[in-house]
């Protein structure tokens, strides 16, 4: 029996899904496309109640930024509070306008501190002592991590003294982590041992260039070179520039007729830098003193090749160090009928007896330039002083943009 009404009310639910299912299929479209349509009617009235107001494509009444229907979190003053953050960042500091670091030591001071004035900045703080037992200490007391290095020390004398504090600095440099190391040695210590003349001979040169090399230096820019294989001595990228630049612009300012003017070699080993020179200045003339040297510090003249007669004779070499090539030289151009002589050099050297022969009164003007720092008692009224600080600076700036170097020169 429970069985036969079971099977009854199947039947009945069957029936009535038959009954719905037969009706037409365009009737049940149309229900759905009401309910549709009522739910999207509804949809676009809940949008347009949430859509705020909008001007000009700006919402009305929303903060910037912000979203419409989205809680909003107003932190006060912040705006203000972002402004001197910015502020302060954007503030220029020495440290965040460039990288570059220019450190002197204690050689030439007075140098480095007109090339910083060049470049408008101020040399690195740096602390440089010697022990009781002559050792030397260097300590940069300021932070150089990633920057750009310049140190500017000349090998001068005390050559000894000043080559290994240049060593200690790049050390405490490279230490430090500066990103590059470059030093600047106007004058470079060693360069004239620059070959074996004689057996069981050491190339001190070559020594040099590896020793500042181990130390850490990545570069190094120099001013007249003693001779062109000192470049070649290097490992490391090596800027060597003109100090004559400095003095033909200086003896332009004097108007010697070209005519009147002849550029002398005061030896067969400078000949290639005083053609050189002679080219800039009108193409001049060319003379040259035949030398001959029996011993270090001692030279000998024997004969003048070119014509000096009535002539203003410039002599040009890279440096006078106890002045007796060049004053043997000047003599030589007076006795065969020179009206002028003018020394010109780029390293004043002047060991004894330099001064005094420099002063005799065989050089109407003797032309050097601060490469190295001329003592007090070594100033004499022939003497000229020329600086260099704006050639190295610009050297080292253009080093620091990856400028051309070469083009000073051209």
């Amino acid at each position: 029996m429970q069985c036969l009404e079971r099977s009854t009310t199947n039947m009945k639910a069957s029936s009535s899904r038959s009954i719905a299912d037969s009706r037409p299929a365009t009737a049940r479209g149309c229900r759905v496309a009401a309910v549709s349509r009522a739910a999207a009617v509804r949809v676009q009235c809940t949008l347009q109640e949430a859509r705020p107001a909008v001007n000009n494509g700006v919402p009305v009444g929303v903060p910037k930024g912000a979203v419409p229907n989205r809680p909003i979190l107003e932190v006060p003053d912040w705006e203000s509070h972002y402004r001197r953050h910015t502020a302060r960042q954007t503030q220029p500091t020495p440290a965040s306008l460039s990288r570059l670091r220019l450190f002197s030591g204690t050689s030439n001071p007075i140098l480095a501190g007109e090339v910083a004035h060049y470049l408008g900045m101020e040399l690195g703080k740096i602390k440089c002592k010697r022990f009781a037992d002559g050792e030397i200490y260097v300590q940069i007391q300021e932070s150089i991590r990633g920057c750009d290095v310049f140190l500017i020390q000349p090998t001068c004398p005390p050559v000894n003294d000043h080559l290994m504090e240049l060593l200690i600095t790049i050390d405490a440099c490279r230490r430090a982590s500066a990103r590059s190391i470059t030093a600047v040695v106007p004058y470079y210590g060693y360069a004239r041992a620059d070959r074996k003349v004689q057996g069981r001979e050491s190339i001190a040169a070559k020594l040099t260039a590896n020793l500042i090399t181990e130390a850490g230096a990545d570069r190094v820019l120099a001013i007249d070179l003693h001779s062109g294989q000192c470049v070649g001595y290097f490992d490391i990228p090596v800027d060597h520039v003109y100090g004559e630049t400095v003095i033909l612009d200086y003896l332009a300012s004097k108007r010697i007729a070209t005519g009147d003017l002849v550029v002398v070699s005061p030896d067969v080993g400078g000949v290639a830098r005083a053609r050189a020179f002679a080219k800039k200045l009108n193409d001049a003339p060319l003379a040259i003193v035949d030398k001959r040297r029996s011993a270090h510090n001692v030279s000998e003249v024997m004969n003048l090749i070119g014509d000096v007669r009535g002539k203003v004779a410039v002599l040009v070499d890279d440096m006078i160090d106890t002045a007796g090539t060049i004053t043997n030289a000047a003599k030589v151009l007076a006795k065969e009928g020179a009206r002028e002589v003018y020394a010109c050099a780029t390293h004043a050297v002047f060991s004894p007896p330099a001064v005094e022969r420099l002063s005799s009164g065989v050089f109407q003007e003797v032309i050097v330039t601060n490469t190295i720092p001329v003592a007090p008692e070594n100033v004499f009224p022939q003497l000229t002083i020329l600086s260099v600080a704006n050639l190295l600076g610009e050297t080292i700036w253009r080093v620091y943009n990856a400028a051309s170097v070469q083009a000073l020169r051209d």
